[in-house]
């Protein structure tokens, strides 16, 4: 009798076709699970964008009081002088040179910045006179220098507030000499800056900042891209990818052409979008995501 060896054809063709059935369910799964991997980025990245220009922008508002000046509002664009540091004026050295309290981990009056501040900044510098309401008055930044503290600061240097004399400290001088300055005046720094949605070279749209000269009508440097992407402009205000809507302090709407100092709070809207995505059925659309945020300009 004679034992039968090996598998048919028809069992090899049994075989085949159940294998390919089974790769392509798995190829199927793995096509879908690639598909909801890119939709979910794609969806994360618009949220990101409109948190990114929404945290950005009102933060920089907040930061930005009356007194300082809004120095464009446009539908699609916010020119500010914002706050990058602060500090107290421990001595006068010189005409132009203020000597300020060094950095510090305890004690009062230490220098802070978020960014260093340099000749095309602003420094504001608090005076008062007897118990009279005082008044920030503004000086331009000539430069920033470091001098011991025992030397620009000797009037807040020592145990009790925390200095260490033989650190560095700062000498900031100013364009102009200022009148005479009282230690333990405060003083902030200021910097004019631009946000706005501009279409960079790729084709896109993205938040996108410039700084500005300090004086004079407005002269800004190269745009720097901050987060994206962003719907185009559009003067259909429910289009457009980012929009900013000004209010007095009535909740009075303002145009662009309006006084600046009545200025209260800003709203912000922004609209992100994705990249092409492909959808889980395999087209290929957009997503996009939207927020809106109104910040209220910062009362000294």
């Amino acid at each position: 009798m004679n034992s039968r060896i090996g598998a048919s054809l028809i069992e090899i063709l049994a075989v085949l076709a159940i294998t390919g059935i089974v790769a392509t369910a798995i190829a199927q799964t793995l096509i879908r699970q690639q598909r909801l991997y890119r939709v979910t980025s794609e969806q994360i990245d618009t949220r990101r964008s409109v948190r990114d220009a929404l945290d950005v922008l009102s933060q920089e508002i907040r930061n930005t009081s009356a007194s300082d000046t809004v120095r464009l509002m446009s539908d699609s664009a916010v020119e500010v002088f914002s706050t990058i540091g602060s500090s107290v004026a421990c001595t006068t050295l010189g005409a132009s040179d203020l000597g300020l309290a060094p950095p510090a981990t305890s004690g009062i009056g230490a220098t802070s910045w978020i960014t260093e501040p340099d000749s095309g900044d602003f420094a504001l510098i608090y005076r008062s006179a007897g118990g009279s309401p005082g008044n920030w008055e503004r000086y331009r930044i000539k430069s920033l220098g470091t001098r011991v503290t025992s030397t620009a600061c000797p009037s807040m240097s020592g145990p009790s507030s925390g200095f260490n004399s033989s650190s560095s400290s700062y000498v900031l001088t100013l364009a102009t000499p200022p009148p005479a300055i009282r230690a333990g005046s405060p003083v902030r720094f200021l910097r004019r800056s631009r946000y706005s949605l501009y279409r960079s070279s790729d084709g896109k749209w993205y938040l996108g900042y410039r700084r500005c000269n300090a004086l004079g009508p407005s002269v800004c440097g190269s745009i720097q891209p901050l987060s994206g992407y962003y719907r185009a402009y559009s003067s259909d205000t429910t289009k457009t990818g980012l929009l900013f809507r000004y209010f007095d302090a009535a909740g009075a709407q303002l145009s662009s052409g309006s006084d600046p100092t009545r200025l209260a709070r800003i709203q912000i809207t922004a609209r992100a979008v994705s990249a092409v995505t492909v959808t889980l059925d395999g087209s290929a659309r957009s997503s996009g995501d939207s927020g809106v945020v109104t910040a209220a300009l910062r009362n000294d």
